[in-house]
């Protein structure tokens, strides 16, 4: 089934407005969209504030304009979008509907209103307000490696997930409940702190046998740190070279990229592509 509808005269420019930056008033509107987000997210903190509980009831109803306020915003994004669904399953669409939903969670489970800083997401929008899309661009590079190296990360922390298992079986026979680890989760608990480099100190071994194991686990952990970054970092090689053969621009609806030079539209979800940038910094027509 195909999500994309014509849109009318009046959904074409509300559009322009709301999703675009090109025009004069598609700037104004980003801006002033940042400038109500911090606005609502400074609501939240002072709440949060003990000295400020006189004017709970205040903030509170103030949190409830601005949560009307975000969701006829985001009810006028779907209706407006060419594409639909791929507005609202795409980062943006989603992050819109985390803004408002937290506002409705608290009247049913007080005490999720901080959840509202969500909100702070929101102002990625500025990367398209400030013509800053080639951040993006980095961005979905970065994202693009993180799930080609999905299941060679998978692979190495089921490795590492097993290591902790033994390191902690070992640990449990050698010190035993006489010097703090009284159970093999517990020593699983002090395998993964000690491995990861962290090491709190609340349970350490006492025992020659278990500080030699300990002290391989911890030169073990400074060993593995490099392992996911090696292959993240090889994808990001990859990502680079195919940069060089393919223009990278992100649609201003669905934030997707991968487009081909010479297209007008997303392939994703059908709308207009930015201008291409020139080589001096400016847009190309």
């Amino acid at each position: 089934m195909n999500a994309e509808h014509r849109q009318s005269p009046l959904q074409k420019r509300f559009y322009e407005v709301i999703f675009g930056t090109e025009t004069r008033a598609g700037q104004l509107f980003d801006i002033l969209l940042i400038l109500v987000i911090l606005s609502s997210v400074a609501v939240i903190l002072l709440d949060s504030m003990p000295g400020l509980d006189a004017y709970s009831q205040l903030f509170w109803r103030i949190e409830i304009g601005f949560t009307v306020l975000f969701t006829v915003e985001y009810l006028v994004r779907i209706w407006c979008a060419p594409n639909r669904r791929a507005y609202v399953g795409s980062v943006y669409g989603v992050i819109d509907l985390l803004a408002i939903v937290p506002t409705y969670l608290a009247l049913l489970i007080p005490g999720t209103m901080p959840l509202l800083v969500v909100r702070l997401l929101r102002l990625l929008r500025i990367f398209r307000v400030l013509r800053l899309l080639e951040f993006l661009d980095e961005a979905n590079e970065l994202a693009g490696a993180l799930r080609r190296s999905g299941r060679k990360i998978f692979v190495f922390f089921s490795m590492i997930l097993l290591m902790m298992v033994v390191f902690g079986s070992l640990m449990y026979v050698i010190e035993g409940p006489a010097h703090g680890f009284t159970s093999i989760p517990l020593s699983i608990y002090w395998a993964v702190v000690t491995i990861t480099t962290v090491g709190y100190g609340d349970i350490t071994p006492m025992t020659w046998a278990g500080r030699a194991i300990a002290s391989i686990g911890m030169l073990t952990g400074y060993a593995i740190i490099a392992v996911p970054t090696g292959i993240v970092s090889a994808e990001l090689a990859v990502s680079a070279q195919q940069r060089r053969l393919r223009q990278v621009r992100n649609c201003t609806q669905c934030a997707r990229a991968d487009h081909d030079p010479d297209a007008d539209y997303c392939k994703h979800c059908g709308a207009e592509l930015p201008p291409l940038p020139s080589e001096n910094g400016t847009n190309r027509v």
